[in-house]
């Protein structure tokens, strides 16, 4: 089937995600624009892409083709991680299945924590890195990138935000990223940066 071409500007985006706490940021990042919003809830039975990228670039620019491609419309994907400068920068692209393919939040922080444990706390610098790729159907439009700083704590603290979030302590504000609300976490966190970026691009691509 012969795909039409797509609109100059995006009328329908999907936010190629499965995970529940980027949804909830991506919608609320972006919320306001004059975009219809889809989600992979609304093309049950869809493969996903192989995430085989050794960059957090390359993967978002991977996911966000690929689903734009296949469903016809424009398409979002994000690709984010933990990068810990003691680790040689690891996790990176594998933050989300660390512990192993399907691995829990839970099991991704122990893992952490045991690679850890001879590094000093003072020497646990880390960062979150957050990719976004928008893809029409035709290719890549744009893509846009943030970054956090912080440290890695042993003992995890807060009960909001998701994945290395309760481990993530930001010195600036004396807090890991799970102590933060959603709105203050958005205002320094890496896919907040990375959000804020697109939706310029995004308001100023539908006024020229």
């Amino acid at each position: 089937m012969q795909i039409p071409a797509p609109p100059a500007r995006p009328e329908a985006i999907l936010i190629a995600t499965t995970n529940a706490g980027k949804l909830h940021e991506i919608r609320h990042g972006l919320a306001g624009l004059p975009v219809r919003w889809r989600s992979l809830g609304d093309f049950p039975g869809m493969e996903a892409p192989i995430e085989d990228g050794a960059t957090f670039e390359e993967n978002a620019a991977k996911k966000a083709s690929y689903y734009a491609r296949r469903t016809g419309i424009w398409a979002l994907a994000d690709d984010s991680g933990l990068e810990v400068e003691a680790l040689g920068g690891e996790p990176g692209v594998w933050s989300a299945r660390y512990a192993g393919p399907g691995a829990r939040d839970a099991a991704n922080n122990q893992k952490l924590i045991r690679a850890l444990a001879a590094v000093p706390s003072d020497q646990r610098q880390a960062r979150f890195r957050c990719v976004m790729a928008l893809a029409s159907p035709t290719g890549i439009a744009t893509t846009t990138t943030g970054t956090v700083e912080g440290l890695i704590l042993d003992e995890p603290r807060g009960r909001n935000g998701f994945g290395y979030d309760p481990h993530f302590f930001v010195p600036g504000l004396g807090k890991t990223l799970a102590e933060l609300a959603s709105s203050a976490k958005n205002e320094i966190s890496h896919r907040g940066k990375a959000l804020r970026i697109l939706r310029s691009w995004l308001i100023q691509n539908r006024e020229e």
